[in-house]
């Protein structure tokens, strides 16, 4: 007997082994990890078409997340690059959009660690939530055609459309009342463009704790917007409006899966796995004796995660361009194995070296160095800033120094006086 369960556990291992190895090269396949791809991906956007099309799940949308989360391209470059073909009024829809994001490093750059609270109430209290995700919904087994396709679609592509990520929050937070953080945590686990303001701050959107109400949808909305295959009649979410906010305001029994006539375990996709360290093939290591030594008086540029791009214009010549990885940031946030690996593509392009590594190993190898300099970054700041210059993280919008705690007052601030979306370059 133990002969057999450890053959169903080796035969599992490798199954999911070679699930995460085909994640990996799907991801590069659909989202090849290199600047040229994302300005090629840029060239490709029609303005109209998205503005049109975007809320859509196979509308004209960009593609760009991953590669404005990771730094291989500037929210400033993509509008650059797209006045090119034409003028865009500020208030353009793809122009409203390159905001939220910005928006959201807004309001961390001045809540910090708070954007993982509840900003304020939502319709239930906090303590009235799951703080857990149920496996259902982890397995794409809910029942709810809408939302086992979009976490099928998230663990096939490392991304998803954000109608469908609305659609999903909404389903674990109102619908089988799971606190927001819970999913929150999941998801960017999962996602290429996993951005923590972007994504925590959205499920506090749609949770109604960063908004004046939660954000619902229902059956009539999957209809109009997704494929057929996404549709979700008498289904849980097959009601009105009326009856789902009733729902999202009333404390009740947790829901299970829903029961379907035809299902089976081939349906469920295999959960990728999550990994606080990276790849053992990627032979990334902290920096040895000797390595130290070559720091010495030297310039030193450090690459991180979020910011995969060549090195500044007046960065010295013979200047080291190092990429770190901090071991404190990944011990808290995993990355499936597809996001380490599409990572580490990107940085072994725009670097010399690359160390995995804690910080206080870092810093003592930085100590010799003449100077130490790097992209300011939330993701990194507490660890890089004692011990490198950071440089300010590009911005497309003018600067608002007082907090703003809704999207509507920010980009009233921030696009007082400006009418055309050139003026923002």
């Amino acid at each position: 007997m133990t002969a057999v369960l450890q053959s169903a556990s080796h035969l599992q291992s490798g199954m999911q082994a070679a699930s995460d190895s085909a994640h990996s090269m799907a991801f590069e396949a659909a989202t090849p990890p290199t600047r040229s791809a994302a300005m090629a991906r840029i060239a490709g956007v029609r303005p109209t078409d998205y503005a049109r099309t975007r809320n859509h799940i196979d509308g004209a949308v960009t593609g760009l997340s991953p590669y404005l989360t990771h730094g291989l391209v500037t929210l400033r470059e993509v509008l650059l690059e797209l006045l090119r073909d034409e003028p865009l009024a500020v208030n353009h829809k793809l122009v409203y959009e390159l905001g939220w994001r910005e928006f959201f490093r807004h309001v961390w750059s001045h809540t910090g660690a708070g954007i993982m609270q509840s900003l304020h109430s939502g319709p239930l209290p906090d303590d009235v939530y799951d703080a857990v995700l149920p496996d259902d919904i982890r397995q794409a087994r809910t029942g709810v055609p809408v939302i086992d396709e979009a976490v099928r679609r998230l663990y096939a592509t490392g991304t998803l459309h954000n109608h469908a990520r609305m659609w999903l929050a909404s389903y674990v937070v109102h619908t089988r009342q799971v606190h927001w953080r819970a999913g929150a945590d999941w998801l960017v686990a999962h996602l290429l463009d996993g951005d923590l303001a972007s994504n925590h701050l959205s499920w506090q959107w749609v949770a109604g704790t960063g908004s004046h109400k939660p954000y619902l949808f229902n059956a009539d909305n999957v209809a109009r917007f997704a494929p057929v295959h996404w549709h979700s009649p008498k289904s849980v979410i097959d009601q009105s409006y009326e009856g789902l906010d009733l729902m999202a305001r009333t404390v009740r029994a947790r829901l299970g899966p829903t029961r379907r006539a035809k299902s089976t375990a081939a349906e469920f996709p295999t959960v990728p796995l999550l990994h606080k360290s990276p790849p053992a093939d990627l032979g990334l290591k902290a920096p040895d004796a000797t390595t130290v030594q070559c720091l010495a008086g030297r310039d030193v540029w450090l690459v991180h995660p979020w910011a995969l791009r060549a090195p500044p214009a007046d960065l010295k010549k013979d200047a080291l361009i190092i990429g770190v990885y901090l071991q404190e940031h990944h011990a808290v946030r995993p990355w499936s194995e597809a996001r380490w690996r599409w990572v580490d593509t990107a940085m072994a392009e725009v670097t010399q070296q690359r160390w995995w590594v804690d910080s206080s190993i870092l810093s003592a190898a930085l100590q010799g160095a003449a100077s130490v300099r790097s992209v300011d970054d939330p993701h990194v700041t507490a660890w890089l800033k004692p011990l490198a210059q950071l440089d300010p993280a590009p911005a497309l919008f003018p600067s608002v120094d007082r907090p703003c705690t809704s999207f509507s007052q920010w980009w009233t601030r921030t696009t007082r006086g400006i009418h055309s979306a050139e003026e923002l370059l």
